[in-house]
């Protein structure tokens, strides 16, 4: 494949498998002949050192955004914030945020942005189940770590919404779309807070 030539129909597919912008795409496919699973891993590469560097900027433009059921008897506010105006304008960021609601007013669970926003009681309150369930099991207290730590990161997945699998695609999580828009756009974005409606809750 010394002569390969990137097609249009390549570049969109891979653009679309990774939000990368056109010229990266193309050039990423000449540098591996065409072997889209090749050039999207290295996209993929790319864009996570991009997003780690663009991470300790400062966001202080975003975005305050509803959603709300069709019942109308679910509904969430979220804040997204980004560095500038003009990235808070774009679409790329406003069908972000706008998906981020609807996620969360999919999950009645959620309970923190993060990990660390966890409230402190309920943590330790899951640790304590899970240790008490695993020294029934007779196993030494290394494995028993280990398979609390397990059971942790399930709790995570399932009550942070940066840790939650997308509702619409869940080989990708909150975080992993987020970065793939920072990748896009260029610059730092952080779910900054939510608040999310429950009629009878």
């Amino acid at each position: 494949m010394a002569d390969y030539k990137p097609t249009t129909e390549d570049i969109k597919q891979l653009r679309e498998m990774t939000g990368a912008g056109i010229l990266d795409c193309k050039m990423c496919l000449l540098e591996h002949e065409g072997n889209i699973e090749k050039a999207k891993e290295d996209l993929r590469k790319k864009g996570l050192a991009i997003v780690s560097k663009k991470a300790v900027r400062g966001a202080k433009e975003g975005l305050v955004q509803s959603y709300i059921h069709h019942n109308a008897k679910t509904g969430v506010l979220v804040e997204v914030n980004c560095e500038t105006d003009f990235v808070a304008r774009t679409d790329d960021f406003r069908a972000l945020v706008a998906e981020i609601a609807m996620h969360i007013a999919a999950k009645p669970g959620t309970v923190a942005v993060t990990i660390e926003e966890i409230p402190a009681e309920v943590l330790e309150k899951e640790k304590d189940i899970h240790r008490e369930q695993a020294a029934t099991t007779g196993k030494p207290a290394n494995v028993i770590e280990k398979i609390i730590e397990g059971k942790l990161k399930k709790f995570y997945s399932e009550v942070c919404v940066l840790e939650q699998p997308w509702v619409k695609d869940d080989t990708k999580t909150i975080k992993d779309l987020i970065n793939e828009t920072i990748a896009k756009v260029g610059e730092n974005i952080v779910l900054k807070q939510y608040a999310r409606f429950q009629i009878g809750e």
